[in-house]
């Protein structure tokens, strides 16, 4: 039975895409996780494969030789799908998927591509997922930076708008040119701790879903990521314990953090960030 839907979300029927982007944009891979989850738990659909040809430099991102479970060996190109789903929400909304790698050349016309896409499927809303490193300590809920240049977007979702000025990835090119062609856009990043920054970083996947899910006003199934935020949770513990650089430097975070009394740092919001991580391990283990 579909969970009942948050009223303060976009509308059940509107199309919204999600993208995310290995490279620049990913640290962890944080957000490139994020889509990956979603297209497994949304059974996503493939809709288009845009020519790597086109947009990469395959001595910066280089193919890969695999081996398929009958014998035969294929080489898997670095790329970017665009894919399609529709979860078992209320409504009849249609997410569009975009995952790739950060392009080498040819900017605009990657961009203009995934647009002319979006422009075919209605998307009303854009969704761009990226994710940092940050100085932060792992012990608290990881930093998230949300904004949109959309002024109704900022009033129905408390948002504030980017001041940001200075070198920008894909993300940002992409975002830019979806506000131009009259395309409401979210930006959506996560702050990776820069000790633990290695992928993959499955804390920073969850806070990516729960935006996510905060837009949609829909649940998302966590599957196994909760298991794996637990993991990763106690390796960056085991890390601040063992080495006494780290460790030192986890409780510096940790005072700075605290002393600032960001809301990502209230007893308040860590005992709710927990609380609402638990139900969603619950339903993933088919619990009521």
């Amino acid at each position: 039975m579909n969970a009942e839907r948050d009223p303060a979300a976009l509308a059940a029927d509107e199309t919204v895409m999600i993208a995310a982007f290995e490279g620049w944009n990913d640290a962890g891979s944080g957000a490139s996780s994020a889509l990956d989850h979603l297209a497994t738990a949304w059974t996503a659909r493939e809709l288009a494969v845009l020519d790597p040809e086109e947009y990469h430099d395959f001595q910066v991102a280089r193919p890969a030789i695999q081996t398929l479970p009958d014998g035969e060996r294929v080489i898997s190109w670095p790329g970017t799908v665009v894919s399609t789903a529709n979860g078992p929400w209320v409504g009849d909304r249609t997410v569009a998927l975009v995952r790739g790698i950060e392009p080498s050349m040819r900017w605009r016309r990657f961009v203009a591509e995934i647009l002319d896409h979006a422009e075919a499927l209605d998307v009303s809303t854009l969704i761009t997922c990226g994710a940092l490193l940050v100085d932060a300590p792992h012990t608290r809920p990881l930093p998230t930076f949300v904004t949109s240049e959309s002024a109704e977007a900022r009033r129905a979702f408390d948002l504030e708008r980017s001041d940001y000025a200075g070198p920008t990835g894909i993300l940002g090119v992409l975002g830019h040119e979806a506000h131009l062609r009259g395309i409401t856009v979210v930006s959506v990043w996560v702050g990776v701790p820069h000790y633990i920054a290695h992928p993959p970083s499955p804390k920073a996947t969850v806070a990516i879903l729960s935006q996510i899910e905060r837009f949609l006003g829909e649940p998302i199934d966590l599957g196994d990521l909760a298991d794996e935020v637990d993991a990763w949770q106690r390796g960056a513990d085991e890390l601040a314990a063992d080495d006494e650089e780290i460790g030192a430097h986890v409780t510096q975070l940790e005072s700075v953090m605290d002393e600032t009394s960001l809301p990502e740092a209230s007893g308040e919001a860590i005992a709710a960030e927990f609380e609402q991580f638990l139900r969603r391990r619950d339903r993933g283990n088919g619990k009521a």
